[in-house]
């Protein structure tokens, strides 16, 4: 499987994810800052305190991940429907289902990596500039770091199942765009910010969407030897 793995993410040259994904991080973290630096010009407190400060870098990067996920689906699994190359790839003497399960992990596995090193490379970067410019008023503890990180943990996980909910739009006619798309509409609606709070703040939501995600995976996978091409 690791092996499969391995070919899969070399035939399609996702090294550029790694580098799509450093760009990204650079970009939320320029938002931040522009998040702070218009609120000191308007007297508002945009980030009054680390606590928020972590819960924005948190919903930023599973928001953006959640989407990338979506152009690997696009990438790996729909555009090979769309454009024919699956059935090269179904002629090779490895089960259908193995290759799919493989390209499913690299999505869930990469979603969940990114996550969580975006998370310590943006939250560290954030805190020390902060810190040293004083642009929160509030002092970082270690307690607050402490707690942040099993709810880090937790969204990863849920974020890796709700980043395959869009395999299910996309296979229908097998679309890019509608594959990306619904990615953007879930995030806007699982990650939309009213007074500090977000669907994804009720624990039961992205655990019940991350079940989906995994559920419409399952179908894939179990229909995928029925499937022309």
């Amino acid at each position: 499987m690791l092996n499969l793995m391995r070919l899969e993410m070399k035939k399609f040259h996702l090294g550029s994810y790694v580098r799509g994904a450093i760009i990204a991080n650079l970009v939320i973290l320029g938002f931040l800052f522009m998040i702070l630096f218009i609120s000191k010009v308007e007297g508002d407190p945009g980030l009054e305190n680390y606590e928020v400060a972590l819960s924005v870098i948190d919903s930023f990067v599973r928001a953006v991940f959640i989407i990338f996920a979506s152009t690997l689906i696009a990438k790996l699994i729909i555009g090979e429907y769309k454009f024919k190359t699956i059935t090269l790839a179904f002629m090779y003497p490895i089960s259908r289902k193995k290759l799919m399960v493989a390209k499913l992990a690299i999505v869930m596995l990469f979603t969940f990596s990114m996550i969580i090193i975006s998370n310590a490379l943006i939250t560290t970067i954030f805190c020390v500039i902060s810190d040293q410019y004083e642009l929160i008023p509030d002092v970082l503890s270690s307690s607050l770091i402490i707690q942040h990180i099993p709810s880090v943990l937790m969204n990863a996980i849920a974020a890796s199942g709700i980043a395959l909910i869009p395999l299910y739009f996309g296979m229908r006619k097998y679309s890019i765009p509608t594959t990306i798309i619904s990615s953007i509409i879930i995030v806007s609606v699982t990650s939309s910010n009213s007074g500090n709070f977000t669907l994804n703040d009720i624990i039961i939501i992205p655990i019940t969407l991350a079940i989906v995600g995994l559920g419409i995976a399952y179908l894939a996978i179990r229909n995928v030897e029925k499937v022309d091409v």
